[in-house]
């Protein structure tokens, strides 16, 4: 029977010794070693881009931002392009160039995202340029590729470009019919999404003509934000003007991410102000030490009964 994923087990002590399977485990568990630490199961990353520069814009990319790109730098000085997403969900590609492009939707995987794109991206590293890119089964039996820590260069800002189409895949590319109208189709599903400038991972998008939303990929701990969230909320400034509601929040890959309602026909440039302004009320409120009031208590439950897990 598969384990909780959020159950943890004590740490397995070192030894040298064969354990028998029906033995109770080493680490005191008071389970068999067979459906403990010798049932070969490994726990989810938390936070799979932990220690990545940019990590909230890694959360968005990864579960956000249909169409966007960012250069990257590995540890020994090649050039990499991160994108949101490839044709057909590939984990990587290298153009007849050399170019090099690695997706962050890549399909299947294990628990540990970073693992699976650090087993591309290493995968991508090796191929010949125009070549298929095979990794192999990521997250399958054996797979044991580097991390995303190991080859990035970790002193590089992410600094990520949101397109209104997928014109990037063929960039220099001479394209077929089938080509043009992958693109095209994939180009018909794109919701229209903009980066709010100088606020982090602040991503506006409008799913249709009724509603806009902010989705703000957040690097605080999630108890502090909480707080912070709950202390604006009592007080009335977690709105971010007339006419916007807050709808909750997501946790994505260890990330918490609130989300605002917003007017469809606002255009997303005109909500940097406010959004400027809330972090400004937001920075306030991380930095007071002071015990929630009951009203902020309450807030903070009500905040609480709205939050989901989508990783």
């Amino acid at each position: 029977m598969a384990r909780s994923a959020t159950r943890k087990r004590p740490a397995a002590p070192a030894t040298g010794n064969d354990v028998n399977p029906k033995a109770p485990c080493p680490c005191g568990s008071g389970r068999r070693y067979k459906h403990c630490h010798g049932s070969g199961y490994a726990p989810p990353v938390a936070r799979p881009f932990e220690g990545l520069p940019g990590e909230p814009h890694w959360v968005a990319l990864r579960e956000l931002v249909p169409a966007a790109t960012a250069p990257l730098r590995t540890a020994d000085g090649r050039d990499v392009t991160l994108a949101s997403v490839l044709p057909g969900g590939a984990p990587a590609l290298v153009r007849a160039n050399g170019e090099i492009l690695l997706g962050v939707q890549l399909q299947g995987g294990s628990d540990d995202v970073s693992r699976d794109l650090g087993t591309a991206l290493a995968a991508a590293l090796e191929a010949p340029a125009g070549a298929p890119v095979d990794p192999g089964p990521l997250g399958g039996a054996g797979s044991a590729g580097p991390r995303l820590q190991e080859l990035v260069d970790l002193g590089a800002p992410l600094e990520v470009t949101v397109h209104e189409d997928f014109g990037f895949w063929l960039e220099g590319v001479e394209a077929g019919a089938a080509a043009q109208a992958g693109l095209e189709q994939a180009n018909a599903a794109i919701l229209p999404t903009e980066l709010l400038p100088g606020l982090g991972a602040a991503y506006w998008v409008r799913p249709g003509a009724e509603r806009a939303h902010l989705r703000w990929v957040r690097p605080e701990p999630e108890e502090r934000l909480l707080d912070a969230l709950a202390r604006l909320r009592a007080s009335g400034e977690i709105l971010l003007g007339e006419g916007t509601r807050y709808a909750g929040a997501f946790r994505a890959h260890g990330l918490l991410v609130p989300v605002w309602d917003l007017p469809a026909e606002t255009p997303a440039a005109d909500w940097t102000d406010a959004a400027t302004a809330f972090q400004a009320r937001l920075e306030q409120a991380l930095e007071t030490t002071d015990p929630l009031t009951a009203d902020e208590r309450r807030a903070r439950a009500g905040l609480l009964s709205r939050q989901v897990t989508l990783r």
